[in-house]
C-alpha cells in the first residue's frame, strides 16, 4: 500500500530507481546546457514580472526539484515562462499601485493560488483540461501574448518610457517618440542582437543568450555605462530566500482568484503540449492528472521560495532533449547549479543591462509569434481560423487576462456547440448487406419504410430537444415510414431524466403516425432506465434490440423489403456477437 502510494505521488523518483549509468554523461551535458539558457531567461522574466532579478533564479530551483520528483515527463524542464509572467504582470501591476514590496507579495500570493488551483484540479481528475483549449485558441492566445511582450519591451530596448498603459495606444505612441531615443541604450541593444545572431550562426551549440548577456554586462561594468543613463538591474540581495508572510488587505486576494484559475489552466495546457510532444518523440506516455499535481506543487514551492509562477519551458526542454537528456536527473543538476549561483555568485547580476534583457525577451517572444499559422488556418479550417483570430485580437484589444478568459470561454462554447448540435446520419445497406451511411457516393441505399438514425453525441438535457427535432424531421421527409431504428450505442450513454422524457415524447408522436420506435444497443441498460422512468417496452411500447443488425432483421419493414427483393440480406459483422438463433416470424 505504502509503495503504491509513493509511486503515485513521486513517479519521477520511481523512474530514477531504474537509472542507467550510460545516461549520466548526456544528462550532465544537458543539465549545464539548460542552465546556460535558463539563467538569462529567468532574469529577463523576473524583469517582465516586475520583481528583482534574483527572484527569477529562486523561481527555478525548488520548482525544478519538485517536478523532477513528482512529474511523469523525463525531458520537461519547468521554469519561468513568457506567457505566465505576462499574465502575472498584467494582474498584479495595477493592484500594487507602484509599491514594489506589495507587488512582490502579490506575485507570490497569486503563484500560491495558482498552485492550489492545480492541485484541486488534479484531485478532481481534471487532467482533461490538457485538451480543453484547442490548438487554434492557444495559437491565437500565444501570438497575442508574444506581440504584447514585444511592444512592451521595445521601449526598454531603445531607452524610452511609455506614457500610455494599453497596447494599441503604445503602438500608436512608439513611432511618435523615436526622436527621444537613448543612443547608448540602443547601441547596447544592437550589440546584444549582433552577439546573439553571430553566435547562433557560427557556434549554434553555444548558449547565445547567455554569451550576449555576459558580454554586455561586462561592457556596462568596464565602461561605467550606467553613468551615461543606461538602465541596469541594480544591487540585488541574493543568498538563501527568507520566507515572509504577505501583508495586504484581504479584499485584494479576491482580485487574484479568477486570474489565478485562468493562469493555472493556460500554464497547464501549454506545459502539456510541450510534455506530450517530447514524450511521443522519446516513446513513453505521461499522466495528465499527475502532471497537474506536479505543476501545482511546483508553483507552491516557487511561492515558498519567494518566486513567481512557472510552467513547462519549451525552449529549455528542447535544449535538454537536443543534448541527449534522458531523465529527471537533468532538472536536479540544473537546479543545484542555479541555486549555487543564486546563493553565492549573485553580485554580478547588478550590472546586467535592462536593454539586453529586453532583447532576450523579444527573441524569446518571437519564437511564440506565428501569425502565418493563423492565416494558414483560413484555408484549412474556417472555424479554427475565426477562433484563433478572435482570441488573438481580444488579447491585443482588451488585454492578456480578459483575452485568456475569452479563450477559456471559447473553448467551452466550442465544446458545447459540438455536443449541443452534433452531426447525425441516416444509415442504409450496401450491396453486401452491411450498414453504411447514406451519402452522395451511392454505396448505401435506404430500406423502404425504415429510417435508421444515428445521433453522434451522448444525449443529455441540453441536446435532447435537438435530437427529437432532427429525428422527426427525417421521418417526415421519408415516404411511408413504418419503423424507426435509433443507434442507442452512440447516444444513450447515461441516465438523464430529461432525455428519457424526450424519448417518451418521440415514441408517442411516432406512434400516432403509425411508426414503431426501435432502440438498438444497450438493451439491458435501456430496459432498466425505461422501467425506472415508466416507459413501456412491452406490446405497443418502445422495442429494444441488442444491436443494429438484429434490430433491422427483426423489423417487419425489413422482412417485407427482403420478400419483395428491394434490399440485400443484411450481414452480421463478425466482431459483434455470434449469429442469432433462427428468427421467428414478426407480425
Amino acid at each position: 500500500m505504502t509503495k503504491t502510494l509513493f509511486s503515485q505521488w513521486f513517479p519521477g523518483l520511481v523512474q530514477l530507481k531504474h537509472y542507467q549509468n550510460e545516461w549520466l554523461a548526456n544528462d550532465i551535458r544537458a543539465a549545464f546546457s539548460v542552465v546556460a539558457v535558463a539563467l538569462p531567461v529567468a532574469i529577463a522574466y523576473a524583469q517582465l514580472t516586475g520583481v528583482s532579478a534574483i527572484i527569477g533564479l529562486y523561481s527555478c530551483v525548488l520548482p525544478m526539484l519538485v517536478y523532477a520528483f513528482m512529474g511523469t515527463s523525463r525531458q520537461l524542464i519547468v521554469g519561468p515562462d513568457a506567457a505566465t509572467c505576462a499574465v502575472i504582470a498584467a494582474v498584479v501591476t495595477p493592484l500594487a499601485a507602484g509599491d514594489p514590496i506589495k507587488h512582490w507579495q502579490l506575485v507570490m500570493t497569486m503563484t500560491a493560488m495558482t498552485g492550489i488551483w492545480c492541485i484541486l484540479a488534479s484531485r478532481l481528475k481534471l487532467g482533461i483540461f490538457a485538451d480543453f483549449l484547442s490548438r487554434p485558441i492557444l495559437l491565437g492566445l500565444l501570438n497575442g501574448v508574444a506581440l504584447t511582450i514585444i511592444v512592451n519591451q521595445f521601449a526598454k530596448v531603445v531607452g524610452l518610457k511609455y506614457e500610455q498603459r494599453y497596447l494599441l495606444e503604445r503602438l500608436w505612441e512608439a513611432p511618435q517618440r523615436l526622436a527621444e531615443l537613448h543612443w547608448p541604450t540602443l547601441g547596447l541593444s544592437i550589440a546584444t542582437v549582433l552577439i546573439y545572431l553571430v553566435t547562433k550562426r557560427f557556434r549554434p551549440t553555444w548558449p547565445a543568450a547567455m554569451l550576449a548577456i555576459l558580454v554586455t554586462t561586462a561592457s556596462v561594468w568596464l565602461l561605467h555605462l550606467e553613468e551615461q543613463g543606461v538602465s541596469v538591474v541594480g544591487v540585488t540581495q541574493g543568498g538563501l530566500p527568507q520566507f515572509q508572510t504577505p501583508e495586504f488587505e484581504l479584499g485584494v486576494v479576491r482580485e487574484l482568484v479568477v486570474p489565478a484559475l485562468n493562469l493555472a489552466i493556460v500554464s497547464f495546457v501549454s506545459m502539456m503540449l510541450t510534455a506530450r510532444s517530447f514524450a511521443a518523440k522519446n516513446g513513453y506516455d505521461i499522466d495528465a492528472d499527475k502532471e497537474f499535481r506536479a505543476l501545482g506543487f511546483a508553483n507552491i514551492a516557487s511561492a515558498f521560495s519567494q518566486g513567481f509562477a512557472i510552467s513547462g519551458a519549451d525552449s529549455r526542454t528542447a535544449v535538454n532533449d537536443a543534448n541527449g537528456g534522458k531523465s529527471q536527473l537533468v532538472s536536479i543538476i540544473a537546479a543545484i547549479t542555479i541555486a549555487v549561483i543564486a546563493v553565492f555568485i549573485y553580485q554580478p547580476l547588478q550590472f546586467i543591462p535592462i536593454a539586453s534583457l529586453g532583447v532576450v525577451l523579444i527573441i524569446a517572444s518571437l519564437s511564440l509569434l506565428d501569425l502565418k499559422a493563423i492565416w494558414t488556418l483560413r484555408k484549412r479550417d474556417k472555424d479554427a481560423f475565426y477562433l484563433a483570430t478572435i482570441t488573438f485580437v481580444s488579447v491585443l484589444v482588451v488585454g492578456v487576462i480578459p483575452g485568456i478568459t475569452l479563450a477559456v470561454l471559447l473553448g467551452l462554447f466550442q465544446f458545447l456547440r459540438i455536443v449541443m448540435r452534433p452531426s447525425d446520419q441516416i444509415l442504409g445497406l450496401d450491396e453486401e448487406g452491411t450498414i453504411r451511411t447514406i451519402d452522395g457516393t451511392g454505396k448505401a441505399s435506404p430500406i423502404p419504410g425504415m429510417v435508421i438514425y444515428r445521433f453522434n453525441s451522448p444525449l443529455t438535457y441540453f441536446n435532447a430537444p435537438y435530437f427529437k427535432r432532427r429525428l422527426l424531421e427525417h421521418t417526415e421527409h421519408t415516404k411511408d415510414v413504418g419503423c424507426v431504428v435509433v443507434d442507442a450505442v452512440s447516444s444513450f450513454t447515461h441516465l438523464d431524466l430529461s432525455v428519457m422524457a424526450t424519448l417518451a415524447e418521440v415514441h408517442e408522436t411516432l406512434k400516432k403516425r403509425g411508426i414503431r420506435l426501435i432502440l438498438a444497443g444497450r438493451k439491458r441498460r435501456l430496459r432498466q432506465w425505461c422501467e425506472l422512468t415508466g416507459i413501456s417496452t412491452s406490446e405497443g411500447g418502445i422495442l429494444l434490440r441488442a444491436d443494429m443488425y438484429l434490430a433491422i432483421k427483426l423489423s417487419g419493414c425489413y422482412l417485407s423489403a427482403v420478400g419483395e427483393g428491394h434490399v440485400p440480406t443484411v450481414q452480421k459483422e463478425p466482431d459483434l456477437e455470434p449469429a442469432p438463433k433462427p428468427i421467428p416470424e414478426v407480425a
